[in-house]
């Protein structure tokens, strides 16, 4: 049951994020943007979105900061997954990408 219950959490933790990366991408797309513009609208779009997220919930401090990065990582996994694959990235190639690209640094 404890399983079940954090699995619910983290999925109902994670929509926001996912929804949108999947916002930001077809904002992305319809303003046509390509390389760096692209990487660069679509990572302060979740950035954006996450944040808001955190104010909804009234999260502060150490708690807010926490809630912002993972969301971050989260909703930039479908876009760097995405690239990693069109840059034919596997092993230790693969993970050193994603952790770079989900930083939203």
């Amino acid at each position: 049951m404890k399983s079940l219950i954090a699995l619910l959490s983290t999925l109902i933790l994670s929509i926001p994020a996912f929804a949108a990366d999947s916002a930001c991408m077809s904002q992305a797309h319809e303003k046509k943007l390509a390389g760096a513009a692209q990487v660069s609208f679509i990572r302060k779009c979740v950035r954006d979105s996450c944040e808001a997220t955190s104010s909804e919930k009234k999260l502060a401090g150490a708690a807010r900061n926490s809630f912002t990065k993972k969301c971050v990582a989260e909703g930039l996994m479908p876009y760097c997954e995405e690239h990693a694959a069109g840059k034919k990235l596997h092993g230790a190639a693969k993970t050193s990408f994603m952790n770079k690209c989900q930083s939203g640094d």
